[in-house]
């Protein structure tokens, strides 16, 4: 008897074909149509850029900067976010210019890319406190979800990846579409020269890799992005009980 019952669930996985616990009006198909625009935009790609350290030669800033150029030549908008003047959260108001200034931008951007040190096997706190002010959500919507996201870290030991492992975390919070590319500089006091510029070498190709990978990704999503997010579970939410859940208060 027990092996017939066994045969039968092997042979037959799929008998019950029902959904019983799906919410029929909330359940969408997911439409290949929609998943091309038919308004494609033609305006550069808007990139913020985040980095991670306020000393006065910041390898995680030198880096942001060589990644910048790049991304201009490949026609692309780019704004990159200073730090400085930055209060931690929850030390300031909302209304703080350099919180504004940083939620201004973060509208604004159709992707980012966040560079960070690697303090203490950890992205630095200067890093988390710039993402940490980027609200989950403003009302119901989330605004950096469906935004392009691609990380790097500088190190001043041997190759590491503990920063970017952290990012790419955060980035899956903030429902952001992280690249699969990303990049790792080791031991980066010997990859600058001393006015700045990155030297010649696999590390720079990398960054070359990444940044196109970025604004490719970021054409490719940027028009379909809140497709891409739009969720069966909260459709099934009204707005309001979304704006609750989202905006709970920090313990």
């Amino acid at each position: 008897m027990i092996n017939t019952i066994i045969d039968t669930i092997t042979l037959n996985p799929m008998s019950d074909h029902t959904l019983p616990q799906l919410d029929a009006q909330s359940f969408q198909t997911p439409q290949q149509s929609l998943l091309r625009s038919d308004n494609a935009s033609s305006h550069a790609p808007r990139i913020l850029m985040l980095y991670g350290s306020l000393r006065e030669r910041s390898y995680s800033k030198l880096l942001t900067l060589e990644a910048a150029r790049l991304l201009e030549h490949m026609g692309a908008e780019v704004k990159v976010f200073d730090p400085l003047g930055l209060p931690q959260p929850d030390a300031a108001p909302d209304s703080h210019p350099k919180v504004q200034e940083l939620r201004g931008l973060a509208a604004w951007s159709e992707g980012m890319v966040w560079t960070s040190p690697e303090r203490h096997g950890a992205m630095t706190g200067i890093m988390k406190s710039q993402i940490d002010w980027i609200p989950l959500s403003v009302g119901a919507v989330r605004p950096t979800q469906g935004k392009t996201l691609a990380v790097m870290e500088v190190s001043g030991g041997s190759q590491s990846f503990n920063a970017v492992n952290q990012m790419r975390i955060l980035g899956r919070w903030m429902r952001m579409l992280t690249i699969p590319n990303q990049s790792s500089v080791a031991k980066a006091f010997l990859e600058f020269e001393e006015d700045g510029r990155m030297k010649p070498s696999a590390y720079y190709d990398r960054v070359v890799d990444v940044m196109e990978e970025l604004v490719k990704f970021t054409l490719l999503t940027r028009d379909v992005a809140p497709y891409l997010v739009d969720r069966y579970s909260e459709r099934k939410e009204t707005a309001e009980q979304l704006s609750k859940r989202v905006n709970q208060k920090a313990l």
